[in-house]
Parts: structure tokens; sequence; C-alpha cells
């Protein structure tokens, strides 16, 4: 199975000047964990994810003056649709993360995620235990 079969379409795309706030609100309202951060005039493409706001709010940041580009990756691997799942899970283990941006030729396309990952793994396991059994 490819990358493009399992990765959400509907991406949370946010500004470099959203507050931590205006971003987890928007990640609770859409429930993701993670939004793509575009920043045309400074470091391109970049990840929020929910991780990042928690790591502000345990430092005592205040999430209504923070700003989505101090905490944002920006050092980001990306995934293509025609990756693997196994190739993607192989990004996310080695990297320590659990989402990838992926980007076709126009930009980003969609985001793939450990969650979506297991999803579609776990039917076929199903499938296969019944097949053995």
């Amino acid at each position: 199975m490819l990358v493009r079969d399992a990765m959400s379409t509907l991406v949370l795309t946010i500004g470099p000047a959203h507050t931590l706030r205006q971003a987890a609100a928007l990640m609770s309202a859409r429930r993701v964990g993670a939004a793509v951060v575009l920043d045309p005039d400074g470091t391109g493409i970049g990840i929020l994810t929910e991780r990042d706001v928690l790591n502000s709010l345990g430092l005592g940041q205040d999430p209504d003056t923070e700003r989505a580009h101090a905490h944002t990756t920006t050092d980001v691997v990306f995934a293509a649709p025609s990756w693997t799942l196994e190739e993607a899970a192989v990004a996310m283990t080695d990297g320590g993360f659990r989402h990838l941006i992926v980007l076709d030729r126009d930009g980003p396309a969609g985001i793939v995620s450990v969650r979506d990952i297991i999803r579609c793994w776990a039917p076929q396991r199903q499938r296969a235990e019944h097949v053995s059994a």
C-alpha cells in the first residue's frame, strides 16, 4: 500500500504568525495532531505538532503570545505519494516523529500519520490471520 492511499488530503495550513492558541484551536476543531506552516517569506514549509504546543506550555510560555514560527519544525522530512507505507514508517521511526508532510509538484498534497498507517495495516493483518486460521 502507498502513502497516497493512507494520507489525509485535507491538510490544515496555518501561517507563521498564528499564535499557539489559535493553532491548537484549529487542530482541535479539525481533530488533527499537526498543522502545515506555510511561510512564503521565510523558511517555506514547516510543521507544527501537538507535541510542539505541549512543549511550549510545559515551559510556561503564553499560548496567546507565542507564535507558530518560533515552534515550527523547519528541518522537515517529506514523503512522496508514491512511497510505500513501509518507507513512511521507517522515516518516522528513524526521525522520531509521527507525521509526514506529503509533497507533490505543487506543494503539500497531504499528511500521513502513524495512525493512518496503523489504520491501513490493521485490516490487512486481520485478513491474513483469517486466511491462516
